[in-house]
């Protein structure tokens, strides 16, 4: 009788990881996704006024933010997308392999420390950009852009956050594996 409440107890336990371990993944996936779309969207033209010669009037000139004018954003969008597509193989291959392949589970987790390793570079480059155009650089004469693009800044800097939502989801995926390894010895 007591072998049996141990057996119930252990299979309690692994199914309670797997519902986290899914939960988690999932969550990463939907992160991931929705900061590369909100990045990957994102554009906003506004009219900006120009003056080439003081004796002369002010010329409006239309001018456009996109997500491609900027190797940093163009690396954010990029690395979600493989983030986002990595979560839903992963989750497909624990769905299936349920624990069996000892193999497939390491290669999972070693996969989700890459994630976390992509994300965290993209959230770092994308940072720094979006910083510089919030406040500028006047060491290098960089005027911010965000008090003209307020829309573009504003969707950019949810993005990020949610791709660093995202990369915590994956390092937490890591954490999990390591509890769950931990528990076997």
């Amino acid at each position: 009788m007591e072998t049996e409440l141990k057996e119930v107890e252990v299979v309690n336990r692994r199914s309670s990881f797997n519902s986290m371990d899914l939960t988690v993944r999932f969550l990463a996936l939907a992160l991931t996704l929705v900061a590369a779309v909100l990045l990957g969207v994102n554009k906003e033209t506004t009219t900006v006024s120009v003056t080439l010669i003081s004796s002369l009037p002010p010329v409006d000139v239309p001018v456009t933010a996109k997500w491609t004018q900027m190797s940093a954003f163009v690396y954010f969008v990029i690395a979600n997308s493989i983030a986002c597509s990595y979560g839903a193989t992963s989750l497909i291959l624990i769905l299936i392999n349920r624990g069996r392949n000892k193999l497939v589970s390491l290669t999972v987790t070693i996969l989700d420390l890459v994630m976390v390793g992509l994300l965290f570079s993209t959230v770092g480059a994308t940072g720094s950009i979006g910083l510089i155009a919030y406040k500028g650089n006047s060491h290098v004469q960089w005027d911010k852009v965000c008090n003209v693009f307020g829309e573009f800044c504003n969707q950019v800097a949810v993005a990020l956050f949610l791709s660093f939502a995202g990369s915590i989801a994956y390092l937490l995926l890591i954490v999990l594996a390591a509890i769950k390894l931990h528990k076997k010895f």
